[in-house]
């Protein structure tokens, strides 16, 4: 029932240049930075310290050739500013300014252009490194992007696992996934047993739903494992240690939720409801599952 559909497709069409991979340094301190600008002039960006590997997720405008982010606190409230002039796409150098809004304190910054996941039919690369939003206490990723020849929109290829600051490579896992944005990789406790996992996003469907895999740590390895943890648009409660799912499909007109609970890590359901459109009643009831399959 998730009806297969790229919505990363409709997406691309408002992408103004995608994302772009960025390394040098803010001051005397290397970074590396992913830019992701659309046309609208809505502006997201990732930069990290090379010495500590911890994301920071900067957001802003781009306007009139400047492209300003604000970066934010643990509160939400904007602490700094990262400005750059005479912003262009296919510049090889990128140069700006760090602001500290509050001291007012200002570093330079110098960028140089690593490479663009540039779409079309006649550009090929693999394995492309691109910096996640997210990391764990010891670890950080990098997805891996590539284009094949023929395809016009690349792909998630797979997933680098490094240790923080040494830059160890501590695992590597293959995947074919679509490219959403920035926001591909999320970490969160998904068996319920106290340690940190992840998840890659998969595949947009018709409507709100989404899948993505879910690898989960083994504490005797210190290796992290695809759970085969499956459904649509999962949420997970850690407080009640449970997954629910919500499909919809039909324009909206049915809907299913399930409620699963995790036992050696598997899904195992526990209740499931299936909600049909009534004309009539203008308004949603509850079927039988069979009636919504």
């Amino acid at each position: 029932m998730k009806m297969p559909f790229v919505i990363a497709l409709i997406l691309c069409s408002f992408c103004l240049w995608g994302q772009v991979s960025y390394s040098g340094f803010i001051d005397k301190y290397p970074i590396e930075m992913v830019t992701d600008v659309y046309s609208d002039g809505d502006a997201h960006a990732i930069y990290t310290y090379t010495r500590f590997d911890d994301p920071i997720i900067v957001n802003g405008r781009f306007k009139n050739n400047v492209m300003t982010l604000f970066e934010k606190d643990v509160k939400g409230d904007t602490m700094a500013t990262l400005t750059f002039n005479n912003f262009r796409d296919k510049s090889e150098t990128l140069n700006g300014t760090w602001k500290n809004l509050k001291t007012g304190k200002e570093l330079s910054i110098a960028l140089k252009k690593d490479f663009d996941l540039d779409d079309g039919d006649s550009v090929v690369y693999a394995n492309r490194e691109i910096i996640q939003p997210v990391a764990l206490k010891q670890q950080y990723f990098k997805l891996l992007v590539s284009k094949e020849q023929g395809s016009f929109y690349p792909r998630v290829t797979g997933v680098k696992i490094l240790e923080k600051k040494t830059h160890k490579l501590v695992q590597e896992i293959n995947l074919d996934c679509q490219l959403m944005g920035l926001d591909n990789i999320s970490a969160g406790d998904f068996n319920f047993d106290g340690n940190p996992d992840f998840s890659v996003f998969e595949a947009s469907y018709a409507g709100p739903n989404t899948t993505s895999l879910y690898f989960l740590y083994d504490p005797k390895t210190s290796k992290f494992f695809n759970s085969g943890f499956e459904g649509t648009s999962l949420d997970f409660d850690a407080k009640a240690k449970r997954i629910f799912e919500h499909n919809q499909c039909c324009a909206g007109s049915i809907h299913t939720t399930s409620v699963y609970k995790v036992e050696n890590n598997k899904m195992v359901l526990i209740e499931e409801h299936c909600y049909k459109w009534n004309e009539k009643k203008q308004d949603l009831e509850e079927r039988e599952m069979k009636d919504c399959q």
